[in-house]
């Protein structure tokens, strides 16, 4: 009684199961040939961006202020969101970074003690 006998039928289902891994490889690569051939072409060097004619940009650092929201006159009803115009910002006079208070938190719900 043989036990551990080879089979002929088994080496036949590897065989077939390798081959269609291969098919599977091969239908992937011929896949990807079609995409990259249907790319645009990359740039040439005369097409890559250039610096500015007065060289790089730097960063500019400046305190920025925002308009006032005008205020309601007593008896009268409030400005609505869409009554307001656009809220423009402009440059701050002072060259101060503005600080939380000592003691908060710097946000509502920032889990600090805030200040007491």
């Amino acid at each position: 009684m043989q036990l551990a006998a080879a089979s002929g039928l088994m080496s036949l289902v590897l065989f077939i199961v390798a081959v269609g891994v291969l098919a599977l490889l091969a239908g992937g690569f011929w896949m990807n040939s079609r995409v990259k051939y249907r790319e645009s072409p990359r740039p040439r060097p005369e097409e890559q961006p250039k610096l500015p004619p007065d060289g790089p940009v730097r960063e500019v650092r400046q305190n920025r202020e925002s308009q006032e929201v005008p205020q309601t006159p007593k008896g009268g009803r409030p400005l609505t969101p869409y009554e307001l115009s656009n809220m423009d910002s402009r440059p701050s006079e002072s060259k101060d970074r503005p600080r939380w208070s000592r003691g908060s938190s710097g946000s509502f719900g920032g889990g600090g003690l805030g200040a007491h």
